[in-house]
C-alpha cells in the first residue's frame, strides 16, 4: 500500500493526490501537519528517501529563518528535532511505497515507486 505525507493547503500534494486516485492504487493520507510523525518515523522516511536531514527541509518557510536552520554547520539531530516540532518545515508531498520514498515534486515522480 501507498502512503502519501499530504498538506492539503500545498497544491502539489494535492496535484499528486489527484494522481495516486487516477492510478487507482489503495493508498493512505498522512496530513503530517495534524499527524506529526515521531522521530523514529521522521528517521525510517529519511532512509527511504536516501536524504539527509537538511535535504527534507523546506528553506522558504518563516520557521527555517526563525530556528535558524540556514546555518549549515547544523547537526542532523538539530534539523531532526525542527522538523519534529515545525512538521511544515518537512518538503512536501513525500509518497511511500514499501521500503522507498519520493518527494512526489513533480508529481510524476510518483511513479518513480512503481
Amino acid at each position: 500500500m501507498l502512503t502519501i505525507y499530504h498538506n492539503n493547503r500545498c497544491s502539489k500534494s494535492r496535484e499528486v493526490l489527484s494522481l495516486l486516485e487516477q492510478l487507482g492504487r489503495p493508498f493512505l493520507v498522512v496530513n503530517y501537519l495534524s499527524e506529526p510523525l515521531d522521530e523514529a518515523a521522521l528517521r525510517t522516511l529519511l532512509q527511504q528517501l536516501q536524504l539527509s536531514p537538511r535535504e527534507l527541509l523546506r528553506d522558504k518557510e518563516e520557521e527555517y529563518k526563525n530556528m535558524g536552520l540556514d546555518n549549515t554547520t547544523l547537526p542532523d539531530d538539530v534539523i531532526i528535532q525542527a522538523m519534529l516540532t515545525q512538521p511544515k518545515l518537512i518538503e512536501r508531498p513525500v509518497v511511500v511505497h514499501g521500503d522507498k520514498a519520493v518527494i512526489a515534486r513533480p508529481a510524476s515522480r510518483l511513479l518513480e515507486l512503481f
